[in-house]
């Protein structure tokens, strides 16, 4: 976490500490009543005795309520400390929505970028917060330095800090490299390339402030072995793959991970309007023999991102597409 967090850690210290001196004057006056209670006996003044009794109770009870109260406040800000915030780029559908949507109901608080889907993302944000989440939606081009600047801002004045960073935003403009327009070529390396360093520089300074953080770029099979007709898209990926293992050897001394996920087919828009005939080649391609599920894929991302047992892994790339690259 943040320099701040680590204020809020001491205060909860402090509060607990706080909690414990107020429970060894309880065991005092437990301990101390029994003495008033003899020492009246002899003096055969049982009704002061009583009134010692009522003191107990008050004394009880006003220590046990004061104690809750430090033990729920110490609580709410342990939950205000512990939840990551999380920025998930292109997370308006498919990929992108899966991945957000699974780190919100993990408990991350979760910024919600689109490109121009401004109704989806919404629809997105407001689903992670029905379920007691918290999210924020930015539009914006993550091929724009003062679009991306502009995203990390309002995550930081929402939040106070970035912890986890998801770059997912990315295009495609398919077409057999004879065909392809240098527009086409740039367009789907901006977004898919430069965005992907754009955000991770703007993300790694907070996180390189605070030593901590988890980056995972989602690249693609396609970056290992290319395609026909994606030469644009390949490239970039690629080029994501390769971005992904230097970062993570400038970063790993600041304790960042840094990894790739690369999906291969994934069920989609795309995908479904697909002839059968092209389905049933793609199929026979892939040794599990379906698509893979934008929910299988945040699974792997969240995996990475939360759980312990990822803190060792970095500069990665970690394919999920039923066994179609081995």
């Amino acid at each position: 976490m943040a320099a701040v967090t680590g204020s809020n850690v001491v205060a909860l210290k402090s509060a607990a500490k706080f909690g414990d001196c107020s429970d060894r004057k309880f065991v005092q006056i437990r301990q101390w009543s029994p003495i008033s209670g003899v020492i009246e006996s002899v003096q055969t003044r049982p009704c002061i005795g009583l009134k010692c009794r009522s003191r107990r109770s008050f004394a009880s009870s006003g220590v046990r309520a004061q104690v809750a109260t430090v033990e729920q406040a110490s609580i709410e800000a342990a939950q205000k400390v512990e939840a990551p915030v999380a920025i998930v780029t292109g997370a308006s559908r498919g990929i992108g929505k899966a991945v957000a949507l699974t780190l919100g109901k993990a408990g991350c608080k979760v910024l919600v970028n689109y490109a121009r889907s401004s109704k989806e993302a919404e629809e997105v944000s407001k689903e992670i917060e029905s379920y007691g989440g918290q999210a924020v939606t930015f539009g914006g081009d993550v091929s724009k330095e003062a679009d991306v600047e502009a995203m990390i801002k309002t995550a930081v004045d929402a939040w106070g800090t970035v912890d986890i960073l998801i770059n997912n935003a990315g295009i495609t403009r398919d077409t057999l490299l004879m065909r392809m327009k240098k527009s086409q070529w740039q367009e789907v390396i901006d977004l898919n390339l430069t965005g992907v360093f754009l955000c991770t520089q703007a993300a790694a300074k907070i996180m390189m402030k605070k030593k901590k953080g988890k980056i995972i770029n989602i690249a693609s099979v396609v970056g290992l072995v290319g395609n026909v007709g994606q030469a644009n898209y390949s490239a970039a990926k690629a080029g994501v793959i390769g971005l992904t293992k230097t970062v993570a050897k400038e970063y790993a001394s600041r304790n960042i991970n840094v990894n790739a996920v690369a999906p291969g087919f994934i069920a989609s828009d795309m995908t479904a309007k697909l002839g059968e005939d092209i389905e049933k080649k793609i199929l026979e391609t892939i040794p599990l023999g379906r698509y893979g599920q934008p929910e299988e894929v945040a699974s792997l991302v969240e995996f990475l991102a939360l759980n312990p047992a990822s803190n060792y892994i970095t500069g990665q790339v970690l394919t999920i597409d039923g066994g179609m690259v081995m």
